[in-house]
């Protein structure tokens, strides 16, 4: 009996050197499989609706959104690794550990793309409310296709790179079967640190912080008729009010993002070496993940596009002909 019992309580009973599985009442176990599965699928399946969205209707192709359509594809690969993940909260990896290293890249590739997108966002946003006039020949789509295409490589190669001694020797962390670690070492995490956390994060606030004052000053001098018309005739331009409408509802997703981005990068880099286990993942990287969820939500609300779109799709009649060319805004 005793022996039955031990080779139930591990991830593989034949092996000596198999990890022990996590034991968990059987009731909590079910609650979490319950919220985490119905957070990966609505995050997967809202984020597809807006790279349908974007990716279909023409009147959607703008910079704007192509930055936001980029967001989204980030997001949507966040939900289907959290769905995969989800099957592995038992604390046991049953794959083989090139696939463990595969599957930590893709998580720390997404996480940095989106990161990256949220700069582009920023950057977006401060010149369209701080240089309203010089806007539409600064920021173009095929600009804007290219900054998200090379934010999305550089991505990739800066992962790889510092990804590559566990993609050339798989597992070497593991301290027992069935066990899917990532260590990183200190000067690699403090670069991490700098490059993905701390200096978006100081970007971000900065453009976000003159975007705000630049915003303040305009509602303001659009309150007072003399003051409006003592700026057209200087030959100052105020943003208009579709842009300031962008900008407060992006600077909701920013604040977001950044309220769940903080708590994972301080966990993350709390010791010598940075320790990413995929069968046991802490709370402060699911509050990361959950932000994937919330960013289409708040689409949802301040977006009247989006809604229009979604009832669309979800009605198949985006498969007719010319429903491309829809007006929806």
């Amino acid at each position: 009996m005793m022996e039955t019992l031990e080779e139930s309580e591990l991830c593989f009973p034949q092996l000596n050197s198999s990890c022990w599985k996590q034991k968990r009442p059987h009731t909590e176990t079910v609650l979490i499989y319950i919220v985490l599965s119905s957070i990966s699928l609505l995050t997967a399946t809202l984020n597809l609706l807006v790279i349908i969205s974007i990716s279909h209707f023409k009147q959607l192709h703008t910079p704007t959104n192509l930055l936001l359509l980029s967001l989204a594809v980030s997001d949507f690969f966040v939900g289907l690794l959290n769905s995969f993940q989800i099957l592995l909260l038992d604390g046991c990896w049953f794959l083989s550990d090139l696939m463990c290293a595969l599957f930590s890249v893709l998580n720390f590739i997404v996480t940095s793309a989106s990161v990256g997108t949220m700069v582009l966002i920023s950057v977006d946003r401060y010149l369209a409310i701080c240089s309203p006039l010089h806007y539409s020949t600064q920021i173009t789509v095929r600009g804007v296709t290219i900054c998200t295409c090379l934010c999305w490589v550089c991505s990739v190669l800066y992962n790889s790179l510092i990804m590559k001694d566990h993609l050339k020797q798989p597992g070497r962390y593991n301290s027992c079967s069935g066990e899917c670690v990532v260590v990183i070492n200190h000067i690699a995490g403090v670069a991490d640190l700098i490059l993905t956390f701390i200096g978006p994060v100081t970007v971000i606030i900065v453009l976000y912080m003159r975007v705000f004052v630049v915003a303040v000053s305009q509602a303001r001098a659009m309150r007072s008729h003399i003051t409006a018309v003592t700026l057209q005739r200087s030959g100052k331009v105020t943003a208009k009010k579709s842009e300031m409408k962008a900008a407060r509802t992006l600077g909701v997703v920013v604040v977001v993002f950044l309220t769940c981005l903080c708590p994972y990068y301080i966990h993350s880099f709390v010791g010598q070496n940075t320790l990413f286990g995929v069968t046991s993942v802490p709370l402060e990287n699911w509050l990361f993940y959950f932000n994937s969820c919330l960013n289409p939500a708040v689409y949802a609300f301040c977006y009247p596009w989006f809604l229009k779109s979604m009832k669309l799709i979800v009605t198949f009649k985006v498969l007719q002909p010319d429903s491309c060319d829809a007006n929806i805004l």
